[in-house]
């Protein structure tokens, strides 16, 4: 079974949830971290992508 990867946001605590998606962004639930657009941010405080990390 795969893991279903979350990611925090370093910037304000966020956590992108791929089984939730992103409302905000029309993400819908299913889409991986690594599929999201490049140019996605994050929806609380605008950070992207590149400040978030791999959380267990």
């Amino acid at each position: 079974m795969r893991k279903i990867r979350k990611y925090w946001c370093t910037v304000c605590d966020y956590i992108y949830d791929p089984e939730e998606g992103d409302f905000d962004s029309i993400i819908s639930p299913g889409i991986s971290f690594e599929e999201l657009p490049d140019d996605w941010v994050c929806p609380i405080c605008g950070a992207s992508k590149e400040d978030f990390e791999e959380v267990e």
